[in-house]
């Protein structure tokens, strides 16, 4: 598999080595993904904080530090946990195969965020 024209459109100004990690994860995985964000405006983070769907506005996404990411199943995005898990296991293993961090949403103890991925703070500031 490969990422498609709309994930590839989505990962513009994400930082490169996001850009390996998903590249890499995408043909290795059994279930398929869609990039939903990477890039976002200050607007639309504000907008996520006021929706209660993020809940910071020093968000990883507004310097191309992170991307949301969703299992498709018949071309369709799920939200269903093991499918987030099932991709996790392939992500993580990408990342490290790359020499590359990264950390999942989905592994916070607090407002888990399966979709999010993002490169960490002290290797990126």
């Amino acid at each position: 598999m490969r990422l498609g024209k709309r994930s590839r459109e989505r990962l513009i100004g994400v930082h490169p080595d996001l850009v390996i990690v998903f590249a890499t994860a995408i043909q290795r995985t059994k279930v398929d993904f869609t990039v939903l964000e990477g890039m976002r405006t200050l607007e639309r983070q504000k907008a996520l904080v006021k929706s209660g769907a993020s809940k910071t506005l020093k968000s990883r996404h507004l310097t191309g530090h992170a991307v949301d990411v969703a299992p498709l199943i018949d071309g369709e995005v799920r939200w269903d946990w093991p499918l987030y898990h099932d991709l996790a296991k392939v992500i993580k293993q990408a990342a490290k195969d790359c020499g590359i961090p990264i950390e999942w949403g989905g592994s916070w103890a607090t407002f888990k965020d399966g979709p999010h991925w993002q490169l960490p703070w002290r290797q990126y500031p």
